[in-house]
């Protein structure tokens, strides 16, 4: 059995189709073809059902798929932690996030500290993220909300206060604080359904007896501000969103429990290179100075 089969083997049962998996191998068809016939033939049974010209695991090839993943996590991170001991460059600093609002400024100031670290950021839900980590694709994932399995550590960064976002001249805008009733039939504008604080606030909405009236759903949520400024509707928004800049207004909430938690994801069993140790302490560097209300950040 080769290394190279068993990469093979988990690109085809991730895809379900040899012919698109070749491609991202940029590997032949055939070739791709003749790898997996002679894993199956090394193994003594067949893996995949062939359906036309797709192909899906069986129960034998779903057991094994688990193995071969960590298998190769495992390879992948011995590879890291001898790179790591050599002094060679640890690479690039791979990051999923389902929350992007304080991104730019935590990614600007990792580059302002530790400008030979190269990063790659990919935008992700929230229930791919475990996958994710396990088939060590990612080295830290920034989350809300949080969720923890056995293999997955969850550590809590940072609560978000959420805010109500009105235009500057609203007729809440000189509010020291709001209730979730005071909400009424305001107009308001955001994010769909699925996103984790649109969800967190239709839940408490419902608990409070209140329907929020959304006359905009959208699936950008760094536009959002853009339609309150322009007097479209309100927004219930996290406080690490707020830009000051704007002619908008920000209030806050009298329900203690109308918050955001952030977490840092990480694999158990993921070597901690340098550079994700050195962004680690740069997210919580973040965070600590904007509880203590000297962040960096477009709001200020």
């Amino acid at each position: 059995m080769e290394l190279l089969q068993l990469q093979y083997f988990v690109e085809v049962a991730r895809i379900g189709h040899v012919t698109e998996a070749a491609n991202r191998l940029h590997v032949t068809q055939s070739s791709l073809s003749r790898t997996i016939h002679r894993l199956e033939e090394d193994l003594g049974v067949l893996l995949f059902d062939r359906i036309g010209r797709r192909v899906r695991l069986n129960a034998n090839g779903a057991r094994f798929l688990e193995r071969a993943q960590r298998a190769l996590f495992e390879l992948e991170q011995g590879r890291q932690e001898l790179s790591g001991q050599s002094g060679a460059a640890s690479g690039t600093l791979e990051l999923a996030v389902n929350t992007a609002s304080m991104l730019p400024a935590i990614l600007g100031e990792l580059r302002g500290r530790e400008p030979s670290i190269h990063f790659h950021v990919q935008m992700m839900p929230l229930d791919e993220m475990a996958a994710c980590l396990r088939r060590g694709e990612a080295d830290y994932c920034l989350v809300s909300p949080l969720f923890e399995q056995e293999d997955i550590q969850c550590e809590l960064i940072h609560t978000d206060p959420i805010v109500l976002a009105v235009p500057a001249e609203h007729r809440l805008a000189g509010r020291s604080a709001l209730s979730l009733a005071d909400i009424g039939e305001e107009e308001l504008v955001g994010v769909k359904k699925g996103y984790g604080t649109r969800d967190l606030i239709d839940s408490l909405c419902r608990s409070a007896g209140v329907t929020p009236r959304y006359i905009y759903e959208g699936d950008e949520p760094a536009r959002i501000l853009d339609l309150v400024e322009a007097g479209i509707g309100a927004a219930f928004v996290p406080g690490t969103a707020r830009d000051y800049r704007r002619a908008v207004a920000y209030i806050g909430f009298e329900n203690e429990d109308l918050v955001r938690e952030i977490a840092l994801l990480r694999h158990r069993g993921r070597y901690l290179s340098d550079a994700a140790r050195k962004f680690r302490d740069v997210v919580a560097d973040y965070f600590e100075r904007s509880r203590n209300g000297r962040t960096n950040h477009p709001e200020e």
